[in-house]
């Protein structure tokens, strides 16, 4: 291993001096940067929610380079200590951001110069911004595909309480809209914890594949300094290193992973959102939101809007259209890095900000929630609903389902048009419409009846529900607990 250079504060070859750029990249350039090229190309203004990645990041690099003998141990505290300082003072807001340094990383750099003199510059040594940014960005989406996570399964635990106060709450199931055939309501919910498990199942999937570390591929092709990036890829929790550099300095697979199973979540949560705003109207009248999770009108003083499951629909919206935009910006780009990839991240600050207080607000919403089980107990009591458990009686008898499917509509059509209630007809009406009807209405087909009998797995049996209550709220404890492991591994990781 060479041996390190001397930490003493003299002048170097190449370090600072007067009249040298401020750039840290300004060694190349004799002329100034245009004031417009400055605003345009800065990135410092999103990307400092990088910060404390990168801090992390920049840590780890220095003690593998004492480690490897490309420092000294004084020049690794002294950036140590300065990184620490660099950290508080964003933490309490005083940290000097200037967009004419571009990005959070040379602004760390460069206030690191300040604070150590020019040891900071030693910190780059065996690394690129390229890399930098690549292994900060996958930190990032490890911590925020967690957090989001975390987020669905509270949401799901929600829904899997609100679901065991109603199972034997029932209302109209919809097909286009339209009254099809009667669930209960937990069989209802329980379909929305079936998506957001997926969902959740999504992002998990997600953190096994940010498994390894691009830091140490440099600005494409690695570095011919002895680096050790099995060192600093185990201290930032990874299983490795990338195995190529052009690769890990180019691809944002896992930003747009983000953003897929983000857009996918924000769809589930805006048709949750859908049904909150379309059985809160009074022509529903299924549920009220609380006065907490609503708000009213600057003009009619009667009204009570459903804002906030209108602004999850309606934030959908920017969720699809982040990953749209990310994808185009990748489609063009030779290997490796261009300049283009700087709009990698406010998409996916913007999607993990939407999905963290979607979530959240969704999970208060329906928490309290009120409930008009009389209403849809009404509306789940139309007759027509148990149209198809008429046919499947005449199945039962031997009689094709074509066939039974329509000699019932026939009976439907009769009903609607001479406003006759289908339950109050005798087995000699029901033989005009097919002699294998095997007795009155009223013992063929009940509204009881027709949930108890669906008692296949998926049904809306009592009973079925009830264990998938069971299945779904084991699942959320045990992912939860599973999380809280997670976060304690990371906490106690050096």
């Amino acid at each position: 291993m060479p041996k390190p250079p001397s930490s003493s504060g003299e002048q170097r070859p190449g370090g600072p001096s007067e009249g040298a750029s401020e750039k840290l990249w300004g060694g190349r350039f004799s002329g100034a940067t245009d004031p417009t090229v400055e605003r345009f190309t800065a990135s410092v203004h999103f990307d400092k929610a990088l910060a404390r990645y990168d801090l992390r990041l920049s840590t780890a690099h220095a003690r593998m380079l004492r480690r490897q003998q490309l420092i000294s141990p004084e020049d690794e505290t002294s950036i140590v200590d300065g990184l620490a300082e660099i950290g508080q003072e964003i933490e309490a807001g005083t940290f000097p951001f200037d967009p004419a340094l571009e990005d959070i990383h040379m602004n760390v750099e460069a206030r690191l110069r300040e604070r150590i003199g020019a040891v900071a510059g030693r910190l780059h040594t065996g690394r690129s911004r390229n890399d930098q940014v690549a292994t900060d960005l996958l930190l990032f989406l490890r911590e925020m595909s967690a957090a989001v996570e975390r987020g669905i399964h509270e949401l799901r635990g929600v829904l899997v309480e609100r679901a065991s106060e109603h199972i034997d709450t029932v209302l109209p199931g919809y097909t286009h809209l339209q009254r099809a055939q009667p669930v209960r309501l937990a069989h209802h919910w329980l379909a929305f914890v079936e998506m957001l498990g997926r969902d959740a199942d999504r992002f998990r999937d997600q953190r096994d594949r940010i498994a390894r570390s691009p830091l140490g591929s440099g600005a494409l092709a690695g570095s011919t300094l002895g680096i050790d990036r099995d060192d600093t890829a185990r201290a930032l929790g990874f299983l490795g290193p990338s195995l190529n550099s052009m690769d890990a300095v180019a691809s944002r697979d896992a930003a747009l992973e983000f953003l897929a199973s983000g857009a996918i979540a924000m769809v589930h949560l805006s048709r949750l959102a859908e049904e909150l705003v379309l059985w809160s109207t009074a022509e529903f009248g299924f549920v009220e939101l609380a006065d907490a999770y609503s708000t009213g009108s600057s003009l009619m003083p009667q009204k009570k809007n459903p804002d906030v499951p209108e602004l999850v629909r309606g934030k959908s919206g920017r969720v699809i259209g982040n990953l749209v935009a990310l994808l185009t910006t990748l489609k063009g780009l030779p290997l490796t890095y261009n300049r283009d990839l700087q709009e990698d991240k406010e998409p996916v600050f913007d999607t993990a900000a939407t999905l963290r207080d979607s979530l959240e607000v969704m999970a208060g919403a329906v928490a309290t929630l009120h409930v008009h089980a009389a209403r849809m107990a009404e509306a789940a009591d139309d007759p027509l609903l148990l149209a198809t458990d008429f046919a499947e009686v005449l199945v039962t008898e031997g009689v094709p389902f074509r066939e039974a499917h329509e000699a019932v509509g026939k009976l439907v059509r009769h009903c609607v048009e001479k406003q006759v209630d289908l339950r109050t007809m005798t087995r000699t009406d029901l033989a005009a419409f097919h002699a294998s009807f095997p007795a009155d209405a009223s013992e063929l087909a009940s509204l009881e009846r027709a949930l108890e009998q669906r008692s296949l797995v998926g049904g809306t049996a009592r009973a079925t529900v009830s264990e998938a209550l069971e299945v779904a709220r084991d699942d959320v404890g045990r992912s939860l607990a599973a999380l809280d492991a997670e976060d304690s591994d990371a906490e106690t990781r050096p």
